[in-house]
């Protein structure tokens, strides 16, 4: 499925991206090809292992430089902070919510790019972050999980600084 609209960034997803892509171009490519040109000098490329790991490991590279490159050219950085109704939840806020089990959870609503569901930033996409679009402190959502329909109560809604 090929997305019509532009990947949706934090400044802080747009800057990791750029630190990842530039550590690719700038160091670990480098050091790559340095291993490369070592190995094709030691003869038989076909039975050398550096050589053989080092092309596979620059085609990677390469795959990842491009997409990066032009996910970083297409994004749309949405700071957080700009947000002017803040009562609502849209993208970049962070939202406390509590589950049908009296579970409490806080997620930031990110880029697919960025979410990390370790560190409570969940992808925009995702069936939580669509039920919790535009709902207000208060608001009972309900979303269909893996095992089947969830309802959860929105407790805070707050939009963090770009330092956090």
């Amino acid at each position: 499925m090929v997305s019509v609209t532009p990947p949706h960034i934090t400044p802080q997803g747009h800057a990791r991206l750029k630190k990842e892509l530039n550590e690719l171009l700038y160091q670990e490519r480098p050091k790559i090809v340095e291993i490369v040109s070592w190995a094709a000098g030691n003869g038989d490329r076909s039975e050398n292992g550096d050589y053989i790991y080092g092309k596979r490991r620059l085609r990677e590279i390469d795959r990842r430089v491009r997409f990066l490159s032009k996910r970083l050219e297409n994004a749309v950085i949405v700071n957080p902070q700009d947000q002017s109704c803040r009562d609502k939840v849209y993208f970049g806020a962070t939202v406390k919510y509590i589950t049908e089990e009296d579970i409490e959870h806080e997620v930031t609503i990110v880029g697919v790019d960025e979410a990390i569901m370790e560190h409570g930033q969940i992808s925009l996409i995702s069936p939580i972050a669509k039920a919790l679009m535009n709902a207000k402190v208060g608001d009972e959502v309900r979303f269909q999980s893996p095992t089947g329909e969830k309802f959860l109560e929105i407790l805070e809604i707050s939009y963090p600084s770009q330092n956090k």
